[in-house]
């Protein structure tokens, strides 16, 4: 008998060169995630860890290239003009980009060639909740929640 898991990897890669970690119903918002994600994909892990460090410190915003309805300009934003500060969102992948690098330092890679090959972001469940209103009224009040995959692989040269 075979049980389909709830959760699994989208891509497939050779295993010894690349390492992996998933973040499961982290409480943040997905389009903050979605975003935070296009901006350190490709990136060196040391100057991604860089750049979502200024982004907790509120130094550097993250450029909004999807969502930027009624977005406020940026002064930190080079080559694009519309950003964010999405800090609860930059804590917790910077906890998953920490568990990768120790995947990665378990398996062997070389720590100074690492970057990040793959990011992806789903929506995970609603928990749903509501908010009492005046005369006896209820409205929503649900709080999203996000899964975040990254994928470490090797650069040289």
């Amino acid at each position: 008998m075979t049980v389909k898991l709830a959760y699994s990897y989208s891509k497939t890669y050779d295993p010894a060169k690349v390492a992996r970690a998933m973040g499961r119903e982290l409480r943040v918002s997905p389009k903050d995630a979605a975003e935070i994600c296009r901006h350190i994909r490709g990136m060196p892990l040391e100057k991604a860890l860089d750049d979502l460090e200024r982004v907790i410190e509120r130094k550097q915003a993250v450029p909004y290239k999807k969502y930027f309805r009624k977005l406020a300009h940026k002064k930190s934003l080079q080559r694009w003009h519309s950003g964010r500060y999405p800090v609860k969102a930059c804590e917790a992948i910077v906890e998953v980009l920490e568990n990768v690098r120790g995947n990665a330092k378990y398996k062997g890679l070389d720590e100074n060639a690492l970057f990040i090959r793959h990011v992806s972001v789903r929506k995970g469940f609603t928990i749903r909740g509501f908010r009492h209103r005046a005369r006896g009224r209820v409205e929503e009040f649900n709080t999203p929640t996000t899964n975040i995959e990254v994928w470490l692989g090797e650069r040289h040269g």
